[in-house]
């Protein structure tokens, strides 16, 4: 009789459910890291956002931006130089509204009539995940005072970033 080389069913099922185990303790950290990676994306951007907005209001003397499609611009538009309505201040997926999970957009706020002009005095910026609890858990804002916060459960655009509880300040 020869003797037969291999695995029998049983080490095989063995080494399966090993390997489900295994993946059952990793795969809930992985989504883990990836929402905090995201989280951290959106704060970035939301400083980057910020600081645009500030260079913006420095470079073209009428205010805070709008949009952020005005901080952005096509590379075409970019290549033709910087405008008052393509500042190419920002890259063009940010300025599209959507990067990382997250979506963002910015308004202008405290709107002031200088002669024939209006000069947006102050700006709200926010960034909120495209699926709460999957692409990330909290929504970040910020407005012309620098400081990003965080609120786990709204979208906060609109709302007066600034009226959130100094507890969930992350800083400047």
């Amino acid at each position: 009789m020869k003797k037969q080389k291999g695995f029998s069913l049983i080490e095989l099922l063995i080494v399966v459910a090993i390997i489900l185990i295994i993946a059952a303790i990793a795969i809930p950290n992985l989504l883990r890291s990836k929402i905090a990676a995201n989280e951290s994306s959106a704060v970035g951007s939301v400083r980057t956002i910020v600081t645009s907005q500030v260079t913006y209001s420095s470079s073209w003397g009428t205010g805070y931006a709008t949009t952020l499609g005005r901080l952005g611009g096509t590379p075409a538009a970019c290549a033709a130089g910087a405008t008052a309505v393509n500042a190419c201040l920002i890259d063009p997926i940010l300025s599209n509204g959507a990067k990382s999970g997250y979506n963002f957009a910015t308004i202008a706020t405290l709107p002031q009539v200088v002669g024939a002009v209006t000069v947006q005095n102050g700006f709200e910026t926010e960034g909120d995940p495209v699926a709460r609890g999957t692409t990330g858990q909290r929504s970040f804002c910020a407005d012309q005072s620098g400081v990003i916060r965080f609120d786990p459960a709204n979208n906060l655009i609109g709302v007066a970033c600034n009226t959130l509880p100094a507890a969930q300040v992350l800083g400047n």
